[in-house]
């Protein structure tokens, strides 16, 4: 056995041991992995490594926090509740239209952090009584949260995987848009309807109209709706406008949110960036935990042979392989397995078209969120929706998993054809 495999064995166990026996928090288990690591690979306890390691993915943790304090400004203003009930109000006569917009509600906080948990625990925590008014059981409400949670945190414009990955073979993230679009977008479809039409088409709007939150978009009218016109504005122009200068996603968020303090329902400041402050924490403490984590595995030469082992694999292999061990490694995290093993699977298919297989690559690993022991997306959408056993939500996800897993595959293998036509 060589001393590199060794060395994985070794942070892998402490990292296990961290989440299951000693109920440590991921990011936490993180560093002790990553500190194990450096005493088995007989470096010492290397701290420049270690903070530095911690360090790597601060412009990541700088969109995050920014993404959540924008996204509880549009919540306690008001505008989360009126798009809601716009939503509903017009479709209601049409379940299947109504459960896609549904779906693309609760996506969008995913889409704008990065983050499942964003997703689940702002969004999908305003639909979740929606979708039990609807007629969902509670175990369909959570599955759907949950996969549009997943499918939110790889949509565009933020995809902290693919920027993971890109980061690690100096891939800028541009031109994703396209390809993240065409993979996630008929996949919430799919989920949205297979989940929840069965169940919905049962709905009563008249018994439902009492619990919806109508007073924002009856008191502010359109105004309520300015911060997601400006945000999406901002993100807009630079790509339209090639002169006008990129002011980076941290500042559009916050620019965005200064904008929703005037325009519906009062906004105490202070204690709204603490909540958005508390949110963000559990997701940037993984990212300063897989930072150490990463850092160490080069350290010690455990990230070049699971890229050599990985380049080393038969090419009718490589494919299986991904779509077996991203996943899983996801149990971890899924930011780190985009970094442990997307590289290395984004490097062995150079010669396919590598924006499309790192979006694939991407797409792939966010399944990890559904894996325990941190299963972030169903463990809060089981919570939000008062599921007492995330069992249940995840055997309810089984299928759209596996059609984003083979879907995911497919779009790699035929990266180029795809590209080819955009």
């Amino acid at each position: 056995m060589s001393h590199e495999l060794i060395v994985f064995i070794v942070m892998i166990g402490i990292f296990m041991l961290g989440c299951f026996l000693a109920k440590l928090p991921v990011g936490v288990s993180m560093m002790l992995s990553a500190i194990g690591g450096c005493l088995a690979g007989g470096v010492g306890i290397p701290v420049r490594h270690l903070v530095e390691g911690t360090f790597s993915y601060v412009d990541t943790i700088l969109v995050i926090v920014t993404a959540m304090v924008f996204m509880k400004v549009v919540e306690k203003s008001g505008t989360l509740d009126a798009l809601s009930a716009l939503i509903i109000k017009k479709f209601h006569k049409h379940p299947a239209i109504l459960l896609i917009l549904i779906m693309i509600v609760i996506m969008f906080p995913g889409m704008i952090t990065g983050s499942s948990t964003a997703a689940v625990l702002s969004a999908g925590s305003i639909m979740a009584p929606v979708l039990l008014i609807m007629g969902l059981d509670s175990v369909t409400a959570a599955a759907l949260i949950a996969m549009g949670a997943l499918l939110g945190m790889v949509a565009p414009p933020v995809n902290l995987p693919a920027m993971i990955i890109g980061g690690g073979i100096d891939v800028p993230f541009v031109g994703f848009g396209i390809p993240l679009l065409l993979l996630t977008i008929p996949v919430a479809i799919f989920a949205a309807l297979f989940l929840g039409l069965k169940q919905a088409k049962n709905m009563d709007y008249e018994k439902m109209a009492p619990h919806l939150n109508t007073e924002a978009a009856e008191k502010y009218g359109f105004r309520v709706y300015i911060p997601l016109f400006v945000l999406v504005l901002l993100m807009l122009l630079t790509k339209i406008f090639k002169v006008i200068p990129d002011i980076g996603m941290p500042l559009m968020f916050l620019l965005s949110a200064a904008v929703g303090l005037f325009t519906g329902r009062k906004v105490n400041v202070v204690p709204t960036i603490q909540e958005a402050l508390h949110s963000s924490l559990p997701v940037m403490g993984i990212l300063m935990g897989v930072g150490m984590f990463i850092q160490v595995m080069t350290l010690t030469g455990v990230r070049g042979f699971i890229v050599m082992t990985c380049l080393g694999l038969p090419e009718n292999m490589r494919l299986a392989a991904s779509g077996i061990s991203i996943p899983l490694f996801g149990a971890v995290s899924s930011f780190g397995a985009s970094s442990v093993l997307g590289v290395p699977f984004a490097l062995a298919f150079l010669n396919m078209d590598t924006v499309f297989t790192i979006a694939a690559l991407s797409y792939i690993a966010s399944l990890g969120d559904m894996m325990p022991p941190t299963a972030l997306a169903g463990l809060f959408a089981a919570k939000v929706t008062g599921v007492d056993n995330y069992v249940k939500v995840l055997k309810r996800c089984l299928i759209p998993m596996a059609v984003m897993l083979v879907y995911g595959l497919l779009f790699i293998y035929f990266s180029k054809t795809i590209a080819g036509l955009f």
